[in-house]
């Protein structure tokens, strides 16, 4: 899985297309069909994170709004399917490859946050979680396009807990403020219901991240009252980027899987958002 600490591709190939020219055609055509919102100084962003084919021009709603923006590095809180670790892991190699080429981990970043002594408990650098995980990895081919010299920091949430979400937002926060971050969240909503049932519970958590309420919303996913597999990382990146400037929020961009691969009896529901300062 690693060379000289560069983590590779794990679903190139599966969620999206693992040649170089045809995942660059199909990223560059979400892109080409998303609206640019013209929101200001945009701090954070949520993402989905299923198959391209899926969820891909959702996705293109909240990565169009930073295309040609200048950011010093991109912070991408993912949650785990693929492994349990009790802590935030902060990606301890140099890089994450996919067919568009490596996009380069912040380094100085990654120790910095890990290293904030107040959060010690709960944010370390490993390699857990970062090994096989695909909600991470579906970033980056965006993030690849719409940015040159892309640097990042990728971090996983083994828990999402309120003390976990409150510590990794803080410690964003904290580590970071006055400088130019873009903290981006993975997550995909509820799964597997019929079309009309999700579209009702996808509504809920709509209002809740429209509403900017960084803790209401931490509290609303850790007692579960929301249906998210990335709720945590959702609200520990609308905490971080409250502490950095943003005081609003937008949703985008909501479909799910029936509006894109049309089976409506058991769906997933997708959605991108912006968090900014007015």
């Amino acid at each position: 899985m690693f060379d000289k600490n560069i983590r590779q591709a794990t679903v190139a190939g599966s969620f999206y297309p693992g040649n170089e020219g045809a995942l660059s055609g199909m990223v560059t055509n979400f892109l080409k069909s998303a609206v640019n919102e013209a929101l200001p100084d945009i701090i954070g962003l949520v993402s989905p994170h299923a198959g391209y084919i899926y969820s891909g021009q959702v996705a293109a709603c909240s990565y169009k709004q930073v295309k040609g923006k200048k950011y010093e590095s991109v912070i991408i809180i993912a949650p785990s399917h693929s492994e349990y670790f009790d802590f935030n892991s902060v990606f301890n190699g140099r890089g994450y490859r996919t067919p568009l080429g490596i996009a380069e981990v912040d380094t100085e970043r990654a120790e910095r946050l890990a290293g904030n002594a107040a959060y010690k408990n709960y944010i370390k650098l490993s390699d857990f979680g970062h090994r096989h995980e695909h909600s991470l990895e579906v970033q980056l081919p965006f993030l690849q396009t719409v940015f040159e010299n892309l640097k990042i920091v990728p971090v996983v949430m083994g828990r999402q807990d309120k003390k976990s979400i409150e510590s990794l937002g803080s410690a964003i926060g904290a580590t970071f403020k006055g400088e130019k971050i873009l903290v981006i969240a993975s997550t995909d909503l509820s799964h597997y219901h019929d079309y009309n049932t999700a579209a009702a519970l996808d509504a809920l958590v709509i209002d809740y991240i429209n509403s900017f309420d960084p803790m209401r919303f931490a509290g609303a996913v850790s007692s579960e009252e929301v249906e998210m597999c990335g709720g945590g990382p959702v609200a520990a990146a609308m905490i971080a980027s409250g502490m950095l400037g943003a005081n609003s929020s937008k949703v985008l961009c909501y479909k799910n899987s029936g509006d894109t691969g049309g089976d409506k009896s058991a769906v997933v529901g997708y959605l991108s958002a912006a968090f900014y300062k007015k």
